[in-house]
This record gives structure tokens, sequence and C-alpha cells, in this order.
């Protein structure tokens, strides 16, 4: 076993709705797959979060729970290094989102960006739960009660994070005596708890889904998951439309054409990219069908290892793997997480005594 308490920590995850896809590859789980030696990493299955929206789909959301760690593993996430953790099992996550509300106005929660676009997207309206926005707060409670330096973040989660760094300047102003105008890379020396964790934007913002206008999304039938097969990647790619009707030897327009997009995400080969590029601009005799076969190989490169790992938990027993090692990974969170609650309640003078958490 790696030692991991010497490293500074790193904590992200995924809300279990679904299969991950290329998007949510270069948004967060390639930083998290290459930071694994340089951070103490807590990877986090907020499957209670899948709830405020699905809470009449249990059944499907504890099987959401299990690929998702299978899409993990075959990532190349490693349990020896980094430590999965299944948030419904970390009882002290719920009990500070519980302490944490306190310190976010309602109107504060409700201006979440994110939040916002989620109700529309979901078509919400006001139906939906009271859980639904609690989510946001407990998602400040996710993070800060693993005290990360770094949360890797696509795009479209880093209003949370600032959201979850507001609460965390709050909470070591408040309670902790820090100085209000105290930098926040300074909070943790000048006696705060909770340090103001940075965020790390994946390399590719927001990866065009295989309609060529929408973001990559499962609910929009426009991704390309991390599962798929050779066939369904070259099935999917060969439907793409390049944004533009032309003939092989006409000139083509590269920055209208989603294709090269993901040309740019996944091609190794930058030279050769880039010659590509310039023929299709020059419409030297090049086709969109020569683009699509370079991102096919491309894409399917990535993908390759990922399927051979994945094929280790699909026979039987697979699921049974997977939940030893979410077993294993929360067993380990729950001292940290227990740690922090305990300090946390120590500043708001709550401490009364300490409690002991089995795990098994």
């Amino acid at each position: 076993m790696t030692d991991r308490s010497s490293k500074p920590r790193i904590l992200t995850g995924d809300t279990p709705t679904g299969r991950l896809h290329l998007g949510h590859w270069v948004g967060s789980v390639e930083n998290r797959v290459r930071l694994q030696d340089e951070y103490d990493c807590y990877f986090l299955l907020a499957n209670m979060h899948a709830f405020t929206t699905r809470a009449e789909q249990p059944a499907d959301i504890r099987r959401d729970t299990i690929e998702i760690v299978k899409d993990w593993l075959s990532a190349g996430i490693d349990p020896e290094r980094a430590t999965i953790v299944l948030q419904t099992e970390v009882p002290a996550i719920a009990e500070l989102s519980w302490y944490f509300a306190m310190l976010l106005p309602f109107n504060r929660v409700m201006r979440n960006p994110t939040l916002k676009t989620e109700i529309d997207a979901k078509g919400l309206g006001d139906t939906y739960s009271f859980g639904f926005p609690l989510y946001a707060v407990g998602q400040c409670a996710d993070i800060l009660a693993f005290r990360p330096e770094l949360v890797p973040v696509g795009e479209d989660q880093a209003a949370h994070l600032e959201m979850c760094r507001e609460v965390a300047r709050r909470f070591d102003v408040l309670y902790c005596g820090v100085d209000s105008h105290a930098e926040d890379d300074d909070f943790v020396d000048k006696g705060g708890l909770f340090p103001v964790p940075k965020m790390l934007i994946g390399r590719v913002a927001r990866l065009v889904g295989t309609d060529g206008s929408n973001k990559m999304s499962k609910s929009l039938d426009n991704a390309i998951f991390l599962s798929d097969t050779a066939k369904q990647v070259k099935k999917k790619i060969g439907k793409m439309y390049p944004g533009q009707s032309r003939e092989p030897d006409e000139p083509g327009n590269v920055e209208i054409n989603p294709i090269f997009e993901y040309a740019d995400a996944f091609m190794k080969d930058t030279a050769g990219l880039d010659e590509l590029k310039d023929r299709y601009r020059r419409g030297d005799n090049l086709g969109d069908g020569h683009v699509k076969a370079a991102v096919i190989d491309a894409i399917n490169e990535l993908l390759e290892p990922m399927r051979e790992r994945r094929a280790e938990f699909e026979g039987p027993g697979g699921d049974d793997a997977v939940i030893d090692i979410i077993r294993q990974g929360t067993a380990r969170a729950n001292a940290v997480a227990e740690e922090t609650l305990a300090l946390a309640k120590e500043a708001m003078s709550l401490d009364f005594g300490r409690r002991d958490l089995s795990w098994r």
C-alpha cells in the first residue's frame, strides 16, 4: 500500500446517473488518473445526490454506482493508490451538510448557475424536491469532509466549487477566528480548519457531442462512452455531420467542423494533426471520411486499454469485486471524515464526546 499521509489531498467524484463518456474523461477523469501518484486522492460516488432526481429508482442508482466504479477502474484509477468512497456510508458528510447549510443564505444557493441550468435541462420547473437545492450544499460537505487542497472538476461544476470555497472561508472566519481578509492560501496557517480548495479544470472544458452542437450527454443520446466497443465508436463518429457540405477536393473549414474538435482532443500525433488540418483547408483531396477515420483510430487507441481492464470486472464475481473495493475505500475514508467532523464540532463548541464508527 502506497503511503499517502505526506501528500496533499484531492477530492472529486461523480453522481451515478449513468456510464461515463469522453466528456467526463477530458473534463476530469484523466486528471484524476494522472495525479494519483502526486496526491492523496479521494474519489466520491455521490449516490445520495442521485436520489434528488431519481428517488423512485433505487435499484438503478445501485447499478449505476457499480458501473461508474468499473469505468473508473478501467480508466486507470488504482484502489491501491486512490481511495474510492461511497457517499451514503460516510455519515460525517450528512452532518456537515446540516452545519454548512446554516452558513449559506437560501438565495445564494438558488443563484448557483449550475443549479439553475440543471433545473432547466431536466425540466424540473418548480416540482423539484427540497433535496435538489440541498445537494448543492451537500457537495460542499462532500469536498470539505476530506479537507482537500485541490478539486479536479469539469467546467460545469465550477460554480459548485466556488460555493464550497465560500463555505470554507465562512467557517474558518466564524468558528476558527481567521481574519476575513486573509489570503485563501493562508487560511489553514492562520488557524482555519478547512483549506480553501483550488480548482483544476480539465484540458477540454466542454466536449461537443456526436450531434455536433450540444455538450456531450447521455440524456441527449450524443455520447461516446468509455465502455463503448470499437464498432460502436466507428458507428457514432461515422454519423457525425461535419458542419458543412463539400467534396474531397474542395477547401474545408476546420473551425466549424466538430470532428476536428475530437481530433484536437484525442489525436496524439500533433504533427500529423497539423498536416491533416492544412490539407483539409486546402482541399487537398481529403474528405471528411479521412478525418473521421483518424479520429476513430485515436479514440479507440485511448479506449482499448480501458476495455481490457474493464473485462476483468464483467464476468462472474465482477460486481462483488467492485463492492469489495468500495467497502475498503469507504472504511479508509470514514477515518478521515470522522476526524474532520470532530474538529469541526470542537470549533463550534459541540465537542461533548467522540463517537466510534465501525464499518464492515
